[in-house]
């Protein structure tokens, strides 16, 4: 049983009758955080600088002294996505929590609030095509410096992939899709398929075709990648949504391999048609076991100018026949071209990361280029959380979902205690000794060769 609330103070209080026990909780707790965990986002920014990177692409637009660095203001809006806060309102009430304030460069007792809501609102605001266009580049430079720490890759393998952004009101670009049937946006996202890196991501009007503007950005990613690594193969991966003779042709006239799904047709059921046969015989010779083959055959489709190489796959389950296409630049066997291409399923769990931990698919912003750059706000977040991934993963550390990462390090309960004994600013957060994530700390401050002490 519970007693409504109830004014204490400048706080809220409750009154619970719980089990004989008279309990009362109160908000009246001063320096605390739900957020303990703070300071690794600030280790992951220190160490990528991807915040201070965006921050150097959007425009001044505020006249005379400023209270919040350009740079502050991005930090605070990443960090409050990465630890799950994507709603600009939230700044209301965390701009004064110790453990965002002291993430952000600021005392988090003695030293001003950070940006409110309003504040934040005109950041997303004061950016046009060409600040985009330079956030997205900022990004990519992100990604080839950190691809090149381990030395110069042997291939950069680019998995393409774009994903439905549902949206609820009136802003700029949205449109009804028939496949998805909703009102949306239809982001481009690109990995890195061997490392997982998220290298852009491209905001698109809800009603275009899956493959709008890929040439466009493969165009500008490639003569990025190239400048740094000229001599590394460029490769990419997509499913059928970019089946499209100018993505082959632009690959072909480029010198990147590409292995792209196509869609079942009567044409390409028709090559597929014997092997089928024979993985049907085969599965009856073997009592009805899965039986999986894998094919190909020259194929030129009406509007491609010349014939490509088709690899197809035929494969008899319990519940059927069941037969996948796709063509490629490459020359591997059927099957383990085949086999490369399903492996890009895992962009589909990069992309579950992105909308379900960074709510990268929160795109509430009225103007479509506020919200391009929400979009590369939310990247920049996934980066910071991914990094503390990668590091976890260096110390052996199980592989986790990065909500379930953010949970087990980050969303912390804390009393963040700010001393003045000290010449310089001394700041100590409390943190709950019997929390389960504490081994991840231990793990990463010795991947981190952060010290360690016991009292």
């Amino acid at each position: 049983m519970c007693e409504c609330a109830t004014a204490v103070g400048s706080g809220v209080g409750f009154r619970f009758w719980q089990d004989d026990v008279n309990l009362g909780v109160q908000f009246d707790g001063g320096q605390l955080t739900s957020d303990g965990g703070l300071p690794w986002l600030v280790e992951a920014e220190t160490t990528l600088g991807v915040c201070a990177a965006l921050a150097a692409c959007v425009p001044e637009w505020r006249r005379g002294g400023v209270r919040h660095s350009l740079e502050r203001l991005v930090r605070q809006r990443v960090f409050q996505i990465a630890c799950g806060y994507e709603d600009q309102d939230d700044a209301d009430r965390l701009r004064t929590d110790p453990a965002f304030k002291l993430a952000c460069g600021r005392l988090p007792a003695s030293e001003p609030d950070l940006a409110s809501q309003p504040t934040l609102s005109r950041l997303e605001n004061a950016v046009d095509r060409h600040a985009v266009e330079r956030l997205a580049e900022a990004l990519a430079d992100l990604y080839s410096r950190e691809r090149g720490r381990a030395g110069v890759p042997a291939r950069i393998l680019l998995d393409l992939d774009g994903t439905d952004d549902p949206v609820h009101g009136e802003q700029e670009g949205v449109a009804y899709h028939g496949y998805y049937r909703q009102h949306m946006y239809h982001p481009l996202l690109v990995f890195d398929g061997d490392t997982g890196h998220l290298i852009t991501a491209v905001l698109r009007p809800g009603d275009v075709h899956g493959s709008a503007f890929v040439v466009l950005v493969l165009r500008r990613l490639l003569r990025k990648l190239r400048a740094v690594w000229p001599a590394v193969p460029v490769e990419l991966r997509a499913d059928s949504g970019f089946a499209i003779p100018r993505l082959y042709g632009w690959c072909e006239a480029n010198a990147v391999d590409y292995t792209i799904g196509l869609i079942p047709n009567p044409v390409l059921e028709r090559l597929a048609a014997p092997l089928l046969e024979t993985a049907r015989v085969q599965s009856v010779e073997q009592g009805g076991a899965k039986v999986r083959l894998a094919g190909e055959a020259p194929d030129q489709a009406a509007s491609w100018p010349h014939a490509r190489r088709v690899v197809f796959k035929a494969e008899i389950l319990l519940k059927g026949p069941n037969t996948r296409f796709v063509v490629t630049s490459r020359t591997d066997d059927p099957l383990a071209v085949y086999d490369r291409y399903v492996d890009r399923g895992a962009a589909e769990n990069w992309i579950k990361d992105f909308k379900n931990a960074l709510r990268g698919d929160r795109l509430s912003d009225h103007r479509f280029w506020a919200n391009a750059f929400r979009l590369l706000l939310h990247a920049a977040a996934y980066w910071l959380l991914d990094q503390l991934r990668r590091w976890l993963l260096a110390a052996q550390a199980a592989r986790l979902q990065l909500d379930t990462l953010r949970l087990r390090l980050i969303t912390i309960g804390g009393w963040v205690r700010e001393s003045t004994r000290f010449t310089i600013p001394d700041v100590c957060v409390h943190l709950s000794s019997h929390h389960p994530g504490l081994a991840l700390w231990f793990l990463l401050a010795r991947a981190r060769r952060i010290h360690v002490w016991r009292w």
